[in-house]
């Protein structure tokens, strides 16, 4: 029989609880006993025992305690050795051998999308190698790899100069919600500047390719519709997302001239919106705010008249597309998002069906630089990665609501886990 840890908790407090009441039994037959032979022949001993005297304490009741705090020390101690033989359950990986696995470096490998990606690379049998400065990653997103042998997680802060050897670089490092990279904009802009400098340097130095993430906010709020990676964008450069927009847009330059002066090889993914599990819940996008809103029965609020438009992609989706461009022979930016366009006050309905509840849809003042129409053109991705978001909308936002669920249902209980484990292929 295989004893894992819950089990031998189980058996410890067994334990412990029959030791208790054995030691209790004895000190009380023996007080029984004492107290009889103490007796004269006109007392009656009728179970109680006789009050000790103020200040004093049965030696017997003392040796039984001292006895049984090194019983319990001896128990916890043999606890601990054996939950540290117990080998920790890890999902299943492929095997790959030296040719073929690769040294795979994350930035921001423990936040909400580099988290899945890191799930994808292990899976498959790479050794990964995760970078966080834990601003909006967490660590629970990536600890059923803790100790795995394939598996390490740095923290780090990317701004800073990392020396390391790997094959290939995912540079997905930097808060990507309004709230989060208005916080502090400079430090936005310091990540996708000196943070990709560094990322590049590196990728110089070990001859290794990088993919770049970018942002469909490199698009601004488009004069051309559906937004091709020909269009230059439309941006305000002192705007409130000017910090994310254009530390995205210096992140492209970045990239090609190292392409061009150093050789290196690079790619870069326009993500655009993307949901899922592992959301933050407070990053202030449409989804997890909509989701949030109806599971607590508040309005679900839409900024502005509710007809902008957005289109939405499940973030495994969005996790094969990046794959697909890093092992392409492709070196363009490419769009990475779902061409189907709703608009929010639609999308809001759609959650609100979902969820049910008793939420009431309630429009707010419109928001400074929201951009009014974001929607991808995937030709070159259909092209040249033969890649296409696949998930239906309302089966991957039930997982994200389900997600949201169980993380509301938590808040009370820190113990309880809300660990969302990688999908086999077959399972996705």
């Amino acid at each position: 029989m295989v004893l894992t840890r819950r089990k031998m908790r189980q058996c410890l407090i067994v334990g412990i609880t029959m030791i208790l009441v054995v030691c209790l039994y004895k000190t009380w037959a023996s007080s029984i006993g004492s107290a009889k032979e103490n007796a004269t022949p006109g007392d009656q001993v009728v179970g109680v025992l006789p009050e000790p005297v103020h200040g004093e304490t049965p030696e017997n009741v003392v040796q039984e305690l001292e006895a049984t705090r090194k019983k319990l020390a001896q128990l916890e101690k043999k606890l601990q050795d054996l939950e540290g033989r117990i080998p920790v359950k890890y999902p299943d990986v492929k095997y790959l051998n030296y040719k073929n696995r690769k040294r795979i470096l994350v930035t921001g490998g423990a936040g909400f999308v580099g988290s899945h990606l890191v799930d994808l690379l292990m899976m498959e049998g790479h050794e990964v190698i995760v970078v966080d400065n834990f601003f909006t990653g967490r660590k629970r997103n990536v600890e059923h790899w803790f100790g795995h042998e394939n598996f390490e997680l740095i923290h780090h802060d990317i701004v800073n100069p990392l020396f390391i050897e790997v094959d290939e670089i995912y540079h997905l490092a930097s808060p990507a919600s309004p709230p989060h990279y208005m916080y502090n904009p400079v430090k936005t802009i310091k990540t996708n500047t000196m943070g990709t400098i560094n990322v590049l340097g590196l990728a110089k130095r070990v001859g290794a390719k990088v993919l770049i993430a970018s942002t469909s906010e490199v698009y601004g709020d488009p004069d051309v519709h559906p937004q091709p990676e020909t269009y230059w964008g439309h941006v305000n450069p002192i705007g409130p997302r000017a910090c994310y927009d254009e530390g995205k847009r210096v992140s492209e330059t970045l990239s090609y001239a190292y392409a061009k002066q150093e050789n290196v090889k690079v790619r870069v993914a326009r993500i655009f919106n993307t949901y899922g599990p592992r959301m933050h819940m407070n990053d202030g996008r449409v989804v997890s705010n909509f989701i949030l809103q109806a599971l607590q029965n508040q309005s679900i609020t839409i900024y502005g008249n509710g007809k902008q438009t957005r289109s939405f992609q499940y973030v495994t989706d969005l996790v094969d597309g990046l794959v697909a461009l890093m092992r392409s022979n492709y070196s363009q930016p490419v769009n990475i998002g779902n061409p189907v366009e709703h608009t929010i006050e639609e999308f809001a309905e759609i959650i609100h069906d979902l969820v049910g509840g008793k939420s009431v849809i309630k429009q707010m003042a419109a928001v400074e630089d929201d951009p009014q129409r974001r929607k991808p053109d995937i030709t070159r991705a259909k092209k040249y990665l033969n890649w296409e978001p696949r998930v239906p909308l309302k089966v991957g936002l039930e997982r994200t609501i389900e997600y949201f669920r169980k993380e509301l249902a938590r808040t009370n209980h820190h113990s309880q886990r809300n660990v969302f484990l990688p999908r086999h292929a077959d399972e996705s």
